[in-house]
């Protein structure tokens, strides 16, 4: 297949969970004969950022605004066997309006923000990539949360057939390496600053620092403020591009995720860096929230952390334990969540949206989570 995407960026890993992403599902997508076009707006902080600019199986396309834009859009789409728009696409709205114009082929809507989207809903905000008619046109929308989420995109948006296509992990750029002196940490968190995930950061990563002083944490990640409260043992690496996730992994005792808000209480929302965490073969804490369970197995592939206590608990595990836990979680993600196991996914989901469906008005069917 040819598949046309506008997206957020592909190019930069800056300040974004999508870029990873995307990175791996082409790769994925080009060993199984498919071809992706990737239509990318070209804005300063991305590319001034850029840790990428060549994919085998994938054209990427940097463009400067919608009008110069404009005309190639419309000829690959005409060509296209699938043509996507996805969350936070800066143009997304006209590129939306010509692709469900345009476009021949099956037309998909790809959120990879669905919570962010309902928030913003819910509070009145206007929504950037999404028109005012929703998303009834589109024939698949596809969602990286699943759960309520799903039900959510029909009965507020009008998608008609709607799935989750959950994160995953790209196991040959996120696997054990050696570890590297400046990452070595008894307690590591890899994430780009966020105020509405602040308060557990400061729970479960910053408190437990004052109670085990002699230990070393560590923070990677971008944005993060002249204000925030760091602490003599908690150490910082500026952000750090995709190749060098493995070494920041690998080099951790344990590492933490913390889910966003609006994820957290949607459930059903696995941040790929969960994924890439596990695939990396370390131990990973993390917070809670509905659907996990699905996604990895508490206690024995992964640990749950909801208070400070439950964290500080975690560190006194002894390296055993840890490794057993380690070696559970990434034989899980191995077995269920890499990029190829999503692409295969997404070709079943598009079998199942042709253009005849559209024809005849599509199904309206929820997959399970």
């Amino acid at each position: 297949m040819k598949i046309v995407i506008f997206g957020l960026t592909i190019s930069s890993s800056w300040g974004n969970g999508h870029a990873t992403l995307w990175r791996g599902l082409c790769r994925a997508l080009a060993r199984r004969g498919h071809r992706v076009v990737f239509f990318e707006k070209d804005v300063p902080y991305y590319a001034a950022n850029r840790d990428l600019l060549e994919l085998p199986g994938c054209d990427l396309i940097l463009y400067e605004d919608w009008d110069g834009i404009r005309l190639q859009a419309e000829t690959e789409f005409k060509n296209a066997d699938v043509a996507m728009l996805t969350s936070y696409c800066p143009d997304g709205i006209a590129a939306g309006d010509l692709l469900l114009t345009i476009a021949r082929g099956t037309r998909v809507f790809y959120d990879l923000d669905t919570p962010v989207t309902f928030s913003r809903l819910d509070a009145g905000e206007p929504i950037s990539y999404i028109g005012p008619h929703g998303l009834g046109d589109f024939d698949l929308v596809l969602s990286y949360t699943g759960g309520q989420a799903l039900g959510k995109l029909q009965a507020e948006l009008g998608a008609r057939r709607v799935a989750p296509l959950y994160g995953h992990v790209d196991p040959d750029v996120h696997r054990p390496v050696s570890s590297i002196n400046h990452y070595v940490s008894d307690l590591s968190y890899l994430g780009t600053y966020a105020a509405d995930r602040q308060e557990a950061l400061q729970r479960l990563f910053i408190d437990p620092a004052g109670f085990r002083q002699n230990q070393r944490f560590l923070i990677g990640g971008a944005q993060y403020p002249d204000t925030f409260p760091w602490q003599p043992n908690i150490h910082f690496v500026r952000h750090l591009p995709p190749p060098e996730h493995p070494a920041f992994y690998s080099s951790s005792r344990l590492t933490l995720n913390i889910t966003r808000q609006a994820m957290a209480g949607m459930g059903w929302c696995p941040s790929g860096r969960l994924f890439e965490a596990a695939a990396c073969g370390v131990p990973i804490l993390s917070d809670c929230w509905e659907g996990l369970d699905s996604f990895f197995e508490p206690g024995r592939e992964i640990l749950i952390a909801r208070d400070t206590e439950d964290v500080v608990t975690a560190l006194d595990l002894t390296d055993v334990e840890l490794n057993r836990i380690a070696r559970a979680g990434r034989e899980r993600v191995l077995g269920e969540h890499t990029a190829a196991h999503r692409a295969k996914q997404l070709e079943i989901l598009l079998e199942g949206s042709s253009s005849l469906a559209r024809s005849t008005g599509g199904p309206t069917a929820i997959m399970e989570a």
